[in-house]
């Protein structure tokens, strides 16, 4: 996750706490980095205007003072149940957590009895999912496609014997439940499929990918579609 990510990411998680706030031990093991990480992104917030408190001793650890910058959203109960469901039932999908951020950030500004209602609603909708890749893995694999660089990967194949592989990003996909990376693996010199839970290791190098194509992948099943056009 790039530290623009995480400084977002992190404010959304000290809002969401409420007063109750977080423990740096906390944060940092959510994060995947050091406490001493952790409170230089705490003072890069602060120094950027987010309004931080911090409670020193037992039972202390740090908060936002404020706890909304969005405007009133209108959504039903049903729509914001409808979104909570979706990136629930998808935990291994690209940007899940940005996604589940900003979705709570959209929940806590709704008013107060649309509010209860989605609370009361959520309660129905269950979901059991297979756990996803790790937090690391995943952002790792989010910032070489968003950014166009060569991604190592650790690869276990279904046979269980693992290889180190240089991969040039170029989509991600989900079929039947499951989500994968494909692109151009210069291990086997053409494109391929990973499926994301059996990525065990991924880190974004620094050498840029060459230019492979969606085109080059095929032509995609007459049911598929891009996220682009999800909602029309």
């Amino acid at each position: 996750m790039k530290r623009g990510e995480r400084l977002h990411a992190l404010s959304e998680m000290l809002r969401r706490s409420g007063a109750r706030g977080c423990t740096a031990d906390r944060l940092a093991s959510e994060f995947g980095v050091s406490v001493r990480t952790i409170k230089r992104d705490l003072d890069a917030l602060e120094n950027s205007g987010t309004p931080i408190w911090s409670r020193p001793g037992p039972g202390g650890g740090y908060g936002l003072a404020a706890r909304s910058s969005l405007p009133p959203v209108s959504l039903s109960p049903a729509q914001a149940v409808a979104l909570l469901a979706a990136v629930s039932a998808a935990p291994d999908a690209p940007y899940a957590d940005l996604a589940s951020a900003g979705i709570r950030k959209i929940l806590d500004v709704l008013d107060p009895q649309t509010r209860k209602r989605a609370d009361e609603l959520a309660r129905r909708v269950w979901v059991n999912t297979e756990p996803a890749p790790a937090r690391a893995v995943r952002s790792a694999l989010e910032e070489a496609m968003a950014d166009q660089y060569v991604v190592r990967i650790r690869y276990t194949s279904r046979e269980g014997s693992q290889t180190i592989r240089d991969v040039e990003p170029v989509i991600f996909a989900s079929t039947n439940g499951r989500w994968y990376l494909i692109g151009w693996c210069q291990l086997r010199n053409e494109m391929r499929w990973f499926l994301l839970t059996r990525i065990e290791r991924a880190s974004v190098t620094k050498t840029r990918c060459s230019g492979h194509g969606i085109q080059e992948i095929g032509v995609p099943p007459a049911t598929a579609r891009s996220v682009h056009n999800a909602g029309e």
